[in-house]
């Protein structure tokens, strides 16, 4: 299984472009689309995103991750392999949560390049190669050389700020759940906690802990990024009583 984790959006000829290419070197894995609208050239938010949604995929996945603002710069291109799944993209810290994680975590630079390599899309020419060789169960270790570690690496422990909104509104923090007497606020807000939407008043916000253990915050149906003008990057704090 290849999943794919990129912030091209779903509009544009991306998507389709990285796919075809995993066709013609995997044609017989099967691609999950798991996320294409992780926060544009915001590796630190999609680090804390991947790590999150990581567990859910069954060991030998191959994760094929794209937000890479510095494409084309002397940026490396790294294959990790983290919690028995592998994971291939650029050298930015976007797999450096999820490597940092996990003790069985092993690191390879990618050295190799394709004969045709665009300067803007080293998702479709590098990466996508390098995916298909890993999920065909061929490692590529012609093209590949091991490291002790990775050349961005973000802090590991939870980051408390908003990583992601959906499209109903709602505000995925990087922090990993918290107690449910826990004094959550953001935006100047206090939210309460609840266990979900509708045990609180329609257009009321809240916080909770969502299916891949983050806390978010989020308002019944309604959104939480218009009512409380929430974005991307934006602090939260959570005071534990206990």
């Amino acid at each position: 299984m290849i999943v794919l984790f990129t912030d091209f959006g779903v509009r544009d000829p991306y998507v389709g472009q990285v796919k075809a290419r995993l066709a013609e070197h995997a044609p017989s894995q099967q691609v999950v689309d798991l996320l294409h609208e992780a926060p544009d050239f915001n590796p630190h938010a999609g680090a804390h995103l991947l790590a999150a949604f990581a567990p859910g995929f069954p060991p030998g996945s191959v994760f094929l991750t794209v937000v890479d603002p510095g494409v084309g710069t002397p940026r490396g291109a790294v294959v990790v392999l983290a919690g028995g799944r592998w994971f291939v993209g650029p050298d930015n810290g976007l797999l450096s949560i999820v490597a940092a994680r996990h003790s069985d975590t092993r690191q390879w630079r990618v050295d190799w390049q394709p004969e045709i390599l665009s300067a803007t899309f080293h998702g479709r020419d590098l990466f996508a190669p390098i995916a298909a060789d890993i999920a065909r169960g061929e490692f590529p270790t012609a093209k590949l050389t091991q490291t002790d570690r990775l050349a961005v690496e973000f802090d590991a422990g939870d980051l408390a700020r908003v990583i992601y909104i959906d499209h109903y509104g709602n505000a995925w923090t990087g922090i990993r759940g918290a107690p449910k007497d826990a004094r959550v606020s953001a935006a100047g807000e206090l939210f309460r906690h609840s266990e979900s939407f509708g045990f609180v008043g329609k257009g009321e916000g809240f916080w909770f802990v969502n299916s891949v253990g983050l806390l978010e915050l989020a308002v019944n149906r309604g959104s939480a990024a218009t009512a409380f003008g929430l974005t991307v990057g934006d602090p939260v704090q959570v005071q534990r009583l206990n």
